[in-house]
């Protein structure tokens, strides 16, 4: 190499705004030179650059470049007695690192794809060139089961400084915080806390200290849960089984955090309200009246639909009607399932052989469950329209959604739950990456040759996507601990192992529950300090009870109507301290015996 070449630009300005440039190189200073490419926003940066890169020898910035990646590979990193299996797990750890942007670092896209790229441009950033929470803590998780844990503490803050100052967090955003698309998903805002326990619980926060984070995101998900504007699909409002499990979690990790601050009311709190999200579960998500399946009835739904802040609400998945996205129609919410229950037993809140998890679990093997050549896949749900159509063409807003590579790393997790062997799921993933990369979707019909599409092979859907890759590493790591290691001790420990119920029912101006069970109190929560003045007798009496306040900013007063018989009405409104006034309108919570009983022995009316 002659590190002596010149080399003389000319910039032109062409009429479309690009810059054309040109070089000369005077070969009678020799055959070899070396070309560097410098980028930036303004021809000062990229000649800054370039000058940079020229400052060391090729061989030291190749050998630097190469350290560099090498720093990943961590002295306990995950590894496997199976050769292919310990590859993937390297490729995968490395394709999670390189979504991590290098400018804003700890923001990782969900993908470097665009799916259905054959059909769009770059100008569609609404592809996977953006920062999903959800997406993200998944990537940082796997990556702390590869021993990794700078880039989760570096994805933790960025999420501290993307969440508004109300706890709450964009659906998705560009690498500089930016949200892109406007609506909620609460499990996204859910995830930082989760994420933060786990980094806690591996003692590698360092010097940050994410309780500011942790109860903003505990207050946000109180005042306006459980009810999601869209759950993990990104397609529909209701009680989400997936998002109820992210909520539950990150409300208990958030009272381990509360309890570091020695603040144990606070603490009890958030465990009271984790309790009761728990002990709604099945009349929440749980239908009676299931038809998919003969003699399978009793099953967990994808989704019951309801609306964010809607009013008196009671929902019941028997009879909710659900309006699919993509073009797919109504359909009755007790007939359409996934898998997102499955999250219920990989955080620690159900038990693997909980009777109506078994169930569910049978359900969506019949419905969803695809034998591909290289094993089980599953679809994310019926009726799913988020795919290439029957003939091959491109997802245009409509199709028919093909097997997620992701959810049989999910089904693996389960399968070791229930004390089975999930080698087999994994081997199946490995078999599923086409040169190594996991994609989002595979085809599952007949093979179509003249649109390049063959069975079991990737779709036109994105690929690399790291959530896939996130669970491939994650459920390796899961097979050899034995244990899940998505798992979260104080949740698993206060409900599969200690069964807690729910010492009082909760009811919020978001979540305005019309019934409740007898024989507990009433905790009316709110945003802000007033007096609370009730009624169990149609105003014949009248109490009052102001409102106390705790560290994650929430203001809540408990009724004591745990001795009124079922039947009795309990009537309330509000005089707000600041400012002063008064609500205007009463609010009626009715009392239910019904809600005693076990719902797996009620009768069934459908």
């Amino acid at each position: 190499m002659n590190d002596n070449f010149q080399m003389d630009w000319e910039y032109d300005h062409a009429d479309n705004g690009n810059i054309a440039m040109t070089a000369e190189v005077d070969l009678s200073l020799g055959n070899q030179f070396t070309i560097g490419i410098g980028m930036g926003g303004s021809c000062q940066s990229a000649a800054t650059k370039l000058i940079q890169a020229f400052v060391r020898h090729f061989d030291e910035q190749r050998a630097k470049y190469v350290e560099q990646w090498k720093r990943t590979v961590q002295k306990k990193a995950l590894t496997s007695r199976d050769r292919k299996t310990a590859a993937m797990v390297r490729l995968s750890q490395s394709i999670l690192l390189a979504h991590e942007d290098k400018m804003f670092a700890g923001a990782t896209v969900a993908s470097m794809s665009i799916p259905w790229g054959e059909t769009k441009d770059d100008s569609d950033r609404g592809g996977y060139h953006l920062v999903w929470a959800r997406d993200m803590v998944q990537t940082t998780t796997a990556l702390m089961a590869c021993g990794e844990m700078e880039s989760p503490l570096r994805a933790l803050t960025w999420l501290s400084c993307v969440q508004g100052e109300d706890g709450g967090m964009p659906q998705n955003s560009t690498i500089d915080g930016t949200a892109y698309w406007k609506s909620l998903q609460l499990d996204e805002v859910a995830a930082p806390v989760v994420l933060a326990w786990r980094l806690l619980n591996a003692n590698a926060l360092q010097e940050f200290d994410p309780w500011t984070t942790v109860r903003r995101a505990a207050m946000f998900l109180i005042l306006h849960g459980p009810v999601t504007a869209q759950e993990c699909w990104e397609e529909n409002p209701g009680y989400s089984p997936s998002t109820l499990a992210g909520i539950i979690s990150a409300i208990i990790c958030a009272a381990e955090f509360a309890e570091l601050q020695n603040d144990r009311t606070t603490a009890e709190f958030l465990r009271d309200y984790g309790d009761w999200l728990v002990a709604s579960l099945e009349s929440w998500t749980v239908t009676n009246c299931g038809e998919l399946v003969e003699a399978k009835s009793r099953h967990f739904v994808r989704i019951t639909p309801e609306t964010p802040n809607p009013g008196p609400v009671d929902p019941n998945p028997d009879t909710a009607i659900l309006q699919i996205g993509n073009g797919s129609g109504e359909h009755p919410a007790r007939n359409v399932v996934d898998g997102g229950f499955l999250q219920f037993v990989r955080l620690g809140i159900l038990a693997a052989d909980d009777p109506v998890v078994v169930e569910s679990v049978a359900v969506i093997d019949q419905i969803l469950k695809r034998e591909l050549p290289q094993g089980a896949c599953w679809r994310r749900y019926n009726h799913d329209g988020y795919g290439q159509h029957p003939d091959g063409s491109a997802f245009n807003g409509t199709g028919e959604g093909c097997c997620w590579p992701l959810l049989t790393g999910e089904r693996g997790h389960y399968e070791l739950a229930a004390g089975r062997d999930p080698r087999p799921l994994i081997k199946s993933m490995e078999g599923f990456a086409s040169n190594g990369l996991l994609a989002e979707q595979l085809w599952d019909a007949d093979d179509l040759p003249e649109r390049e599409l063959y069975f079991g092979k990737p779709a036109g859907s994105a690929m690399p996507l790291c959530w896939a890759h996130a669970e491939f590493i994650s459920l390796v790591r899961s097979q050899k601990d034995g244990v899940c290691f998505d798992r979260i001790g104080p949740v698993y420990e206060r409900y599969v192992k200690a069964k807690n119920t729910n010492r009082v029912e909760a009811w919020t101006l978001a979540h305005q529950q019309a019934r409740i069970s007898a024989g507990k109190p009433l905790r009316i929560i709110c945003e802000s300090p007033a007096v609370v003045h009730w009624s169990a007798d149609k105003w014949k009496t009248r109490h009052d009870i102001e409102t106390q306040t705790n560290a994650i900013g929430v203001h809540f007063a408990d009724l004591p109507v745990e001795t009124f018989p079922a039947g009795t009405q309990i009537t309330f409104t509000f005089h707000w301290n600041s400012p002063d006034r008064w609500e205007g309108k009463n609010f009626v919570v009715g009392i239910d015996l019904v809600d005693l009983v076990p719902k797996s022995i009620l009768p069934v009316v459908c």
